[in-house]
């Protein structure tokens, strides 16, 4: 006998039909969020002076694992600033600030030891810093920043590829808002966090989901 396909249950009808009214009533009452509030062409982004959006900026890392998996983590509460110039963009500036405290995986125990002074001594050395010293554009939204990354306490030359994600105003918080992916790959013995290497890989590959509001 074939396979019949088995009915949706009354609570999976119940529960999709509150999140299609839910949603209906959102954009009821605020027209704005039907709209897709940002764009990809950098002919669209606005010049000025913008700050990191800590809620909507997200510091990944990944390592290999004993070689068996590729171990992911992240950072919180960035800061940071941009000084944007969309017509020369070799002459805008990024900032960023990145507590180390705010470390996180999904182990608790593994957490704790990140924190402690025989890996990222949180104590000692509270914040990871990029500073850009020079902007290359690669195409027409795209770029390799290049900056000095102050990490455990050793200052390094590091260079990240930068792809415009999208730009506008934000329907919520009505704020002119451009965000950005970058990704970078480091060697952390370079930095002098060599616990458990080789076992643990030394290549740490970084990604930042970017989200900037312009000063008004």
């Amino acid at each position: 006998m074939p396979n019949r396909p088995v009915p949706p249950r009354p609570w999976e009808f119940a529960v999709k039909s509150l999140l299609a009214s839910g949603l209906l009533a959102l954009l009821v009452a605020d027209p704005a969020l039907a709209q897709t509030p940002a764009t990809r062409d950098p002919a669209q982004v606005q010049a000025g002076a913008y700050v990191a959006d800590p809620d909507h900026t997200q510091v990944g890392w990944r390592v290999s694992h004993m070689g068996f998996s590729n171990y992911a983590g992240g950072f919180s509460d960035v800061s940071g600033t941009l000084d944007l110039q969309p017509k020369d963009l070799t002459a805008a500036k990024l900032s960023i600030r990145i507590p180390v405290a705010s470390v996180a995986t999904t182990s608790a125990k593994l957490t704790a030891e990140l924190k402690g002074d025989q890996w990222l001594d949180a104590a000692k050395f509270p914040d990871i810093t990029f500073v850009s010293t020079k902007v290359a554009p690669e195409g027409k939204d795209r770029a390799k920043v290049t900056g000095n990354l102050t990490f455990h306490g050793v200052t390094k030359p590091v260079t990240l590829d930068v792809t415009l994600v999208g730009a506008g105003v934000n329907p919520l918080s009505k704020k002119v808002t451009v965000g950005f992916d970058a990704t970078g790959t480091l060697k952390r013995s370079a930095f002098g966090v060599t616990t458990y290497e080789p076992l643990i890989g030394d290549d740490l590959h970084l990604t930042i989901a970017g989200a900037f509001e312009r000063r008004d």
